[in-house]
């Protein structure tokens, strides 16, 4: 089933207008690390480390913000053990593995058509 910009828009008029909360979500969301974090994370509980050998370019300063972004939205659950040395883990809650049954197959699509795409602009 589809569902179109106008069905959206007739079940709540402001949907994607400024100020609305749907912007800051995307923003989060589909954001360049975001959205890495996020696809990195459907495979499964990652160590910080773990993390960053994953995801590629990330820095440890945007990897920190972006973690502590999701987490704040509800999609991303921080596990602190009380180990010496800390042990921490990140796995995406009920709603991040949700959010990601949706996300994949857009991710699917890019992958499968990025070389094309990206060629036409040479």
């Amino acid at each position: 089933m589809s569902v179109s910009l106008s069905d959206l828009r007739g079940r709540n008029p402001e949907i994607f207008a400024d100020g609305c909360p749907t912007r800051t979500v995307l923003d989060h969301v589909m954001g360049k690390w975001g959205i890495l974090v996020l696809v990195a994370l459907s495979d499964g509980t990652q160590r910080w480390g773990a993390l960053r050998r994953n995801i590629a370019g990330i820095s440890e300063k945007m990897l920190a913000s972006t973690l502590k972004t999701l987490e704040a939205d509800g999609l991303v659950a921080r596990t602190a053990y009380p180990e010496v040395p800390p042990r921490v883990e990140y796995a995406l809650t009920d709603r991040g593995r949700d959010l990601m049954t949706r996300v994949i197959p857009l991710m699917e699509w890019v992958a499968d058509n990025a070389d094309d795409i990206v060629a036409r602009r040479s």
